[in-house]
């Protein structure tokens, strides 16, 4: 899962790409910029900075394009030092998350937007560094912490109860053995923390069947518990309708996603913003459907070419859509979308769900 902000493979940057060449090629570049479509002296906005491969190609693509980036890693902020300084003025670099986009634009004098991205998910440069705990294939402390701060992945499964844990498991990374990793979380913590990538990974590689030819079994149970420390879905819903806000008619909005999770928030998003499917909330069932804040610009997700698969595996699960901005005012929250981005109110309550009892084995 693998972004573009900083996901794919490792190498030079495209031709004319500002401010030299990019540690990472992103996955879907030249799509994304068909997609935003970057005009002269536009204002841009980049919520996923990362790397700086979509910076990089936004800037290029005019000579008096301005662009504020953010990033809630450090280390990304950090990095990108460099191409401010080259930049002159036309890239502003802050420290924050994406969700919060209009009150950063607003904030830094960028407001309204010609366009928003966003590249949902983790770049390959925290995967690659094994201190930060984001993957199983590197020994590190067990993290995941993009913003290095706050609750990490050790607290959730060390602290958290087990119905928590097996419905994180479940939600965030679709793991069909979750009851049984998280019962086997609890008796293992009974004889110590669990503290590192490698005791989790091998405590869930006893319980799921490693598949020819698949991915490794703890893939999933450590997407999932990433995606708790980090609120991702959380943040990618509050992005999504800050980007709604912050659009001036006409803007662009333009979404890469990596796994399903993501796009369907994304999906229904912008279905139920556009002008084919513009209707009444169910939960206000006889009220007059309010006017398509957004219209469509792909039909249907956009896929990697089979070239850039051949030359980039990293980059096989991503989406991209876009949608664009019209007049209409921006709405209030969609709670059909929102509530994709949460956790049942069981693991919240500890109350019992219906058809979960004995005899069913899905989880």
């Amino acid at each position: 899962m693998m972004t573009g902000r900083g996901g794919g493979s490792t190498g030079n940057g495209p031709a004319g790409v500002a401010g030299g060449p990019a540690r990472h090629v992103p996955v879907l570049l030249e799509e994304m910029r068909a997609a935003l479509a970057p005009k002269p002296a536009g204002r841009y906005l980049d919520g996923t900075f990362g790397a700086g491969g979509y910076a990089r190609a936004i800037l290029a693509s005019h000579p008096d394009i301005a662009l504020i980036a953010l990033d809630r890693d450090p280390d990304a902020i950090a990095g990108g030092a460099d191409l401010v300084r080259a930049m002159a003025g036309r890239l502003t670099l802050v420290p924050g998350r994406f969700g919060d986009l209009d009150r950063h634009a607003e904030a830094h004098g960028f407001q309204p937007l010609d366009g928003v991205v966003l590249d949902i998910g983790i770049s390959s440069m925290q995967v690659d560094e094994g201190e930060r705990g984001f993957s199983f294939r590197h020994a590190g402390p067990l993290d995941m912490r993009m913003e290095q701060a706050g609750r990490s992945a050790a607290d959730i499964v060390n602290e958290a109860p087990e119905a928590e844990i097996a419905d994180i498991l479940y939600h965030f990374g679709e793991e069909r053995r979750s009851r049984a990793i998280a019962r086997a979380i609890i008796e293992a913590r009974r004889r110590g923390p669990i503290e590192t990538t490698e005791a989790l990974a091998e405590l869930v590689a006893g319980i799921v069947r490693a598949e020819p030819g698949g991915p490794h079994p703890a893939t999933r149970t450590f997407q999932a518990l990433r995606i708790a420390v980090n609120d991702e879905l959380g943040e990618l819903v509050s992005a999504l309708h800050a980007a709604e806000r912050v659009l001036k008619p006409g803007g662009r909005l333009v979404v890469v996603t990596f796994h399903s999770l993501e796009d369907r928030i994304v999906k229904q998003f912008m279905a139920h913003r556009s002008a084919r499917t513009a209707g009444a909330s169910r939960h206000l069932p006889g009220e007059q459907p309010p006017a398509p804040t957004f219209a469509p610009v792909t039909r249907g997700p956009v896929l990697p070419s089979e070239a850039e698969l051949a030359a980039n595996p990293r980059a096989r699960s991503a989406k991209l859509r876009a949608a664009e901005r019209t007049d209409a005012p921006a709405r209030p929250l969609d709670e059909d979308v929102a509530a994709l981005a949460r956790l049942p109110q069981s693991s919240r309550t500890g109350a019992h769900r219906p058809g979960q009892g004995r005899g069913r084995t899905r989880r």
